[in-house]
């Protein structure tokens, strides 16, 4: 079992609780949010109504339900005059809002915007064009401006709609790989440690890529000492994988590491190409990506499922500049990379990598069916709305107390102080077993524990004993004895409970340790 990836051996550590304890399972092994932002889904619902009457007037005079096309001349009109008759609490007046804002703040026309969110959500057309829809694309580039890089970059990049981060990621191995920007035996660097299907893909046989680890160092609040960094001066790595904020250290890479980073790519690695995964990036304070510091060599992967409880909705982004280092390699390229488009384009060569991600997801036969459906880039424009016209960020406020307050509450019953540290986001934590149990029982015990490997023991006895569900640092890429919590799964609490579960057992370790030494 020690093989396993950390989600699958979840699954194990579960069975073996729920024998004990018969669904009194506490599992904090899932990033699954249990909150969620309840207005963007008010309004989806309100569009829907709006959008159902529109469609079924069109054949009202057969009366058995048919509908059509709205009829786009005067529907703003006709929406305000539905609004009229609306229950104010349906989020009549925050609609209102949201339209004032596209018009006012992007420019829009808020009919045209009306009219595509409409039929977005009558999903009765191909989503058109397949990467994302028009409006929706600039509201979500203005989300993405504004909370993932503060204002500091223009808007002079595209956005492809996924399925979630996970698709995303599939979506860019695949296409890195069927460009020939990556190839068997190539060097990636990877940020560890990190969401663990950043360390399985490039293992797969398909890539068969060699990575190379560049470890966050706890002693520096996780952050990526310059000696890692230096590594990437080696002209043979192609590509740097990161999460940021770090998937489990829950830690946003500072904004030295950023400037250093920065630093060696300018003045050695021009040619590197970059993936950061942001999704964590709106529970930070003051969260910069490098997608705004190096705009040209990074691919954004942005997702909304966890900032908005949005999981199940699937709802993921890649942005890539306009002018960027994927496509400079592809005109470059001495591969034949370019026939494989010539169904799609008469003259391939200009197709654009993230065009080529587009056509590679539906295997390029099927790319004028691509994209995710129409009602999904609704509800993920209403989530970004939202965000945009929280000017005192009410919202964003109330996700980091639920998650710094429930971090707060596990330490203390774990007997802890908690040191404090501007880029920690909470989301996540790593709680290292070693360090805590040299805090309440001295160094010698806490040398014990990782001397003899105790790690894998007290997670299996943690699950057996008190029913609590935990994961392996390790199988993130963690070097150090440590279990990953989520923070966001579980009721505060049950997270005193896990504090205190965690603590007994490490007491029944430390007994342990006194019979040994005896």
């Amino acid at each position: 079992m020690k093989e396993l990836s950390p989600f699958e051996l979840k699954d194990q550590l579960i069975q073996l609780a729920d024998e004990q304890f018969k669904g009194e399972v506490l599992n904090a092994g899932r990033g699954n949010p249990n909150f969620l932002s309840t207005l963007p889904r008010k309004m989806f619902n309100l569009l829907g109504k709006f959008a159902i009457e529109e469609s079924e007037f069109a054949y009202s005079y057969l009366n058995n339900h048919l509908g059509g096309s709205p009829k786009n001349k005067g529907i703003y009109t006709r929406f305000l005059i539905f609004l009229r008759n609306q229950d104010k609490t349906c989020g009549v007046n925050e609609m209102l809002i949201y339209l004032s804002y596209v018009e006012d703040q992007l420019g829009l026309d808020v009919e045209d915007v009306l009219i595509e969110f409409i039929n977005a959500y009558l999903a009765n057309n191909y989503p058109t064009p397949p990467r994302i829809l028009k409006n929706i694309e600039k509201i979500v580039k203005k989300y993405i401006t504004k909370e993932m890089c503060q204002g500091k970059i223009s808007d002079d990049f595209d956005v492809f709609a996924t399925e979630g981060g996970t698709a995303a990621m599939a979506y860019i191995f695949n296409s890195l790989h069927t460009n020939k920007l990556m190839k068997s035996k190539d060097k990636i660097a990877i940020i560890t440690p990190i969401f663990t299907p950043y360390l399985e893909i490039p293992g797969l046989a398909e890539y068969d890529l060699d990575v190379i680890e560049l470890q966050l160092d706890p002693t520096i609040d996780w952050q990526l000492p310059l000696s890692e960094l230096e590594k990437l001066k080696d002209p043979s790595i192609k590509l740097l994988c990161m999460v940021n904020p770090s998937n489990p250290p829950s830690t946003k890479l500072s904004n030295e590491t950023l400037l250093n980073l920065k630093k060696i790519v300018e003045e050695n690695r021009p040619d590197l190409m970059i993936i950061t995964d942001d999704v964590y990036g709106t529970f930070g304070d003051n969260f910069l990506s490098c997608f705004a510091i190096l705009p040209k060599n990074t691919l954004l992967v942005y997702s909304f499922s966890k900032y908005f409880g949005a999981t199940g909705w699937r709802l993921g982004t890649i942005s890539l500049a306009h002018n960027n280092i994927f496509d400079e390699k592809i005109k470059e390229s001495k591969d034949d990379v370019n026939s494989r488009y010539s169904i799609m384009s008469p003259n391939p060569t200009e197709l654009k990598f993230i065009d080529r991600l587009v056509a590679d997801s539906r295997a390029v036969g099927l790319n004028h069916t691509a994209g995710i459906s129409t009602p999904q880039q609704l509800q993920m424009a209403l989530f970004a709305l939202n965000s945009l016209v929280d000017l005192g960020e009410n919202y964003k406020k109330a996700c980091k107390h639920l998650v710094r307050t429930r971090c707060e509450i596990l330490y203390a019953a774990l007997g802890i102080k908690l040191d404090e540290n501007i880029n920690t986001v909470n989301y996540y934590n790593l709680i290292n077993i070693k360090d805590i149990g040299e805090k309440l029982f001295g160094k010698e015990f806490g040398d014990w524990f990782q001397d003899n490997n105790k790690i894998n023991d007290f997670l299996f006895a943690l699950a057996k004993n008190t029913g609590v569900i935990l994961m392996p640092g390790k199988g993130f890429g963690d070097t150090h004895p440590t279990l990953r919590v989520s923070l966001a799964n579980l009721q505060e609490h049950q997270y005193e409970a896990i504090g205190k579960n965690t603590n007994k057992i490490l007491q029944e370790f430390y007994n342990q340790y006194e019979i040994e030494k005896k």
